[in-house]
């Protein structure tokens, strides 16, 4: 591996650390709300890119939380 390769986040690792749900974050990816890509059927985030996307949109996360809950 390479030395960059912590910086690359599977959708469990993302879950864990955002502290937020996978299907949540299903949802955000395949929306096209949060940075990711897909690669074959899986997902993959750049941490860097999460966490620039967060300090832009601070509120989205428990916002999209507060409708899984109403929902799931």
């Amino acid at each position: 591996m390479t030395e960059n390769s912590g910086n690359v986040l599977t959708i469990e690792e993302l879950a864990d650390y955002l502290k937020i749900s996978k299907s949540t974050l299903y949802k955000l990816a395949q929306n096209g709300v949060l940075p990711g890509i897909k690669v074959g059927r899986h997902w993959r985030f750049h941490k860097d890119a999460v966490d620039e996307w967060l300090k832009n949109h601070p509120n989205q996360l428990s916002k999209e939380e507060t409708k899984e809950k109403a929902h799931g």
